[in-house]
């Protein structure tokens, strides 16, 4: 055995064995979680229809509630207001396909969460779409819906579409906002861009969970060494879906005409003195205090290498609990068997 233990190939096989088995427990949650939504929408059509039917009132979910608490005292989940909002569910989303995907890969509580907080079925779709492939938990999602993420995503004024090719333009603009929230900077009105920098380092969680999935960070003032002389990027990221590294230059005024230029700059040397052969060219963001996007436009028309333009807002802090998007599995299950075993008040 100790062999064994100390044998690549075992610690090898030992490895690809649990990798299968947590892939198998988390498909495990994930059918149960399933088959749970798709129970709560079959109850809500069902009360719904008999409401419809017999012109019962809400004092119906009363009754049914203390019925149901009696029938399956094991079983968690039928209190008044969650049947209320199994009805709210089916009403909702009357298409049993809508329900299966992607609503019922996320939980009955990120469900309840879009039903407050969404007003249309597009957008309650795309945050369902966004919350089960970045693995959001219910209350990311939640921040993300309160700052408008919908709004935001892939607006920035960028020239992705004239210098780099289909469908990596669509997918590199769909990873920029404009503008960005940085609730969790505390700014003086006489900060300088030095300042700024050095807090969304310190804040590198929260302002990785504003950049979106896929970025990784590399540094801060990034030296770009040029004939004895080192030209810095501010901050430096890579982009794992795009391969590509992301610069990123600050400034805490309004867009100048001038900086889409040195930009272009500091992207020419990165492809040349830190690019991979195996990455795609690098793409530069520049975020600024304000901007006229006509000026972005003119400013980016010409330019060779790819480059988006977004703004940034400054408000209160963001909530302790929200400064990771990438909750483990153990958080997965645990938030799943919440919703299987906790009542609703």
């Amino acid at each position: 055995m100790t062999n064994l233990l100390s044998n690549p190939t075992y610690i090898q096989l030992l490895s690809d064995v649990k990798e299968k088995i947590r892939q198998a427990q988390v498909k495990a949650v994930i059918a149960v979680n399933q088959e749970m939504l798709l129970l709560y929408w079959e109850i809500g059509k069902a009360i719904l229809a008999k409401q419809d039917a017999e012109g019962w009132g809400a004092k119906v979910a009363d009754q049914l509630s203390l019925d149901l608490k009696r029938e399956f005292p094991g079983m968690k989940g039928f209190s008044k207001r969650n049947l209320l909002y199994m009805r709210q569910f089916a009403e909702t989303y009357p298409d049993f396909e809508i329900v299966q995907e992607p609503l019922a890969q996320i939980s009955w509580y990120h469900n309840i969460t879009l039903l407050q907080k969404c007003s249309s079925q597009k957008e309650r779709l795309w945050y369902a779409a966004q919350a089960m492939e970045n693995g959001w938990s219910r209350n990311v999602m939640a921040f993300q819906i309160e700052t408008k993420l919908y709004d935001r995503q892939g607006k920035a004024i960028s020239n992705f579409s004239t210098t780099l090719p289909e469908p990596d333009s669509d997918l590199a603009q769909q990873a920029l906002k404009d503008p960005y929230i940085f609730d969790f900077l505390t700014l003086s009105k006489k900060a300088k861009e030095k300042d700024l920098e050095e807090q969304l380092v310190r804040h590198i969680t929260s302002f990785l969970l504003e950049l979106g999935a896929g970025f990784a960070f590399v540094g801060s003032q990034y030296p770009l060494p040029i004939e004895g002389e080192d030209y810095r990027i501010d901050l430096l990221f890579y982009h794992l879906k795009l391969r590509r590294y992301i610069a990123i230059d600050l400034k805490i005024r309004k867009f100048k005409p001038g900086d889409a230029g040195k930009m272009n700059f500091y992207l020419s040397a990165l492809d040349d003195l830190v690019k991979d052969e195996t990455d795609h060219s690098s793409i530069g963001i520049i975020l600024c205090k304000d901007k006229k996007n006509v000026l972005v436009e003119y400013a980016l028309k010409d330019l060779s290498k790819p480059i988006g333009v977004s703004g940034y807002r400054l408000t209160d802090a963001i909530p302790e609990d929200l400064k990771s998007s990438l909750p483990s599995i153990e958080d997965f299950e645990r938030e799943l068997k919440e919703l299987d075993g906790r009542d609703e008040e």
